[in-house]
């Protein structure tokens, strides 16, 4: 099992105006930078910026849902709509909103059981794949669970320990959403040598990280298995 999201990348043209965008709007706090990339703290995430022209490259049009205090809601939302167009969509009991950021990623900010305050953790990715059977059948094996599949739409969710993926063929979501192309993120899982055996004859390439083993999907995305044994 795929236990909790270490890392996701973005790709952003003007890593000052996408910092200055996260730290504004929604309280982030930078904790590092290095060659092309700004790292700021999301609950036990990291959220990478990273500009073009490195591989892997950080994800295009990526949906993600960042989670906030159920009680923090209206409070989001009062400070938000002076200067973005909010979507707000409910799931039974929670709520959440919906804007983008400068390089047109759709952010979600949604009702979760967090502590806060504020900005507490990222619970889910969207990514976007050509055939959606094809991809479910691999991220299984990488250690994720099915536990939604869509009824209008051609999507699949499927659940890790502390944060979800919501698989996509190409279409438009909430808020005009669009699956993430080249999504980078790392993820935690014990013994990842094994994980990769169940899948090397299905994925495009495979490498030995400094933080783990590397795979890039037939999609084009990069998924690091990072060894907690």
């Amino acid at each position: 099992m795929v236990n909790s999201l270490q890392w996701l990348a973005l790709e952003t043209k003007y890593l000052d105006r996408a910092e200055a965008f996260y730290e504004a709007f929604l309280d982030l706090e930078t904790h590092s930078r290095r060659g092309g990339e700004v790292i700021l703290t999301v609950g036990e995430t990291d959220l990478v910026l990273r500009e073009p022209g490195r591989l892997p490259r950080g994800g295009v049009h990526t949906h993600y849902a960042l989670s906030i205090p159920a009680g923090e809601y209206d409070a989001w939302y009062e400070q938000l709509k002076q200067r973005f167009e909010l979507v707000e969509h409910s799931f039974g009991d929670s709520q959440s909103l919906y804007f983008y950021d400068p390089d047109g990623n759709c952010v979600e900010l949604g009702q979760a059981d967090v502590d806060g305050p504020g900005v507490d953790g990222v619970f889910e990715v969207v990514m976007e794949v050509e055939q959606l059977g094809r991809a479910v059948d691999l991220y299984e094996r990488l250690g994720f669970e099915v536990v939604d599949r869509g009824d209008d739409r051609r999507r699949v969710r499927m659940n890790a320990d502390s944060f979800a993926i919501e698989l996509w063929e190409p279409q438009l979501g909430i808020a005009d959403a669009r699956g993430g192309v080249h999504v980078d993120m790392g993820v935690t899982v014990e013994e990842p040598a094994k994980i990769v055996d169940k899948v090397r004859t299905d994925v495009l390439t495979i490498d030995e990280q400094e933080d783990g083993i590397r795979i890039r999907d037939v999609d084009g995305h990069y998924v690091t298995l990072v060894d907690t044994s």
